[in-house]
């Protein structure tokens, strides 16, 4: 990394081995002095410093004296990999632009018709008023859920994410959020599922957020019809469940991209979102003891199929 040889370096001062800059030229040791200063200082906390050859190692330091009043006897240094900050880095640029684009939009029509409405007041019919006011509200409506995404995507990233799970109703929760997509929509949307298929162990208002976020991917990214179906996993399943199946009738999702599918802020297309859905389901999924699979419809679009457990996995 310093473009030394190990054996000729033994001996020379730190200063003269260690050489490192930082973008105005200064050197670690002229610039961090670890052999000066107080007698408390006991390391040097992790920096961002230039190799030679301009790439940026991350450096720390521990500095020991054998006793308070005594001079330093060891400084041990530690030199890693700038790439993994560098990552997280562009992974925050990434979240901000998400998050700023996603933003902007809905704010823009709720400031705009809320404008409107207090300019215009008295000029404006009942109707008018009315379809204002169902556009701030949906608006508004999709700010709240951005921000419930963004919050639930750092609690799976941090393992703090808080479920209910309780036997719910799967038939009754998926036929909720056909009904309530048809509603937004003019594409077909088709629900089939039988009278005795069995309760999941589920967060109610996660597996709703689930459902309906690949019901809204289909009708956003396919064509054509949506089918939405549910039966119950067979007995050589790797466990009691049951199945949701979600086909659409667009292009379809090639396999040598599906992987990426379940990575932060992926998107494909150019119909737009956070680029944080697929990640987010994905992982209330598995947090759930269930799993996911993405393959090809029968119509020649994307299928996406759910396994989701009847009872409680959330160890698994």
């Amino acid at each position: 990394m310093l473009a030394l040889d190990p054996v000729a370096s033994l001996g020379l001062p730190l200063a003269d081995v260690l050489r490192l800059q930082d973008q105005d030229g200064q050197t670690w040791c002229a610039t961090n002095c670890p052999y000066d200063g107080l007698v408390t200082r006991t390391g040097v906390p992790e920096q961002p410093w230039l190799l030679p050859n301009g790439t940026e190692v991350l450096v720390s330091a521990r500095i020991h004296r054998p006793a308070l009043d005594g001079p330093v006897d060891q400084v041990a240094l530690t030199l890693r990999s700038g790439r993994g900050r560098a990552r997280l880095d562009r992974e925050r640029s990434d979240l901000v632009a998400t998050v700023a684009h996603e933003l902007r939009s809905p704010l823009t029509g709720v400031k705009g018709f809320v404008q409107a409405l207090l300019n215009r007041w008295d000029k404006l019919n009942d109707e008018q008023k009315k379809l204002m006011l169902t556009t701030v509200h949906a608006d508004s409506e999709r700010l709240s859920r951005l921000i419930a995404e963004l919050l639930d995507v750092a609690r799976i990233d941090t393992g703090r994410l808080a479920l209910y799970p309780r036997p719910s109703d799967a038939a009754l929760l998926v036929g909720r959020v056909v009904e309530s997509v048809r509603a937004s929509t003019s594409r077909p949307i088709e629900l089939t599922a039988p009278d005795d298929l069995p309760e999941v162990h589920a967060d109610p208002d996660k597996f709703t957020q689930v459902v309906t976020n690949l019901i809204e991917n289909a009708v956003r990214h396919g064509e054509g019809r949506v089918l939405v179906t549910l039966d119950a996993l067979g007995e050589d399943a790797e466990f009691p469940g049951v199945r949701v199946t979600v086909d659409d009738e667009g292009e379809g999702i090639a396999p040598e991209i599906r992987r990426r599918v379940f990575t932060k802020f992926w998107k494909h297309g150019e119909r737009g979102g956070s680029g944080l859905g697929m990640y987010l389901v994905n992982g209330l999924i598995r947090a759930h003891g269930g799993t996911l699979v993405i393959d090809d419809a029968p119509g020649g679009g994307a299928r996406i199929v759910i396994a989701w457990p009847t009872e409680d996995r959330r160890a698994a």
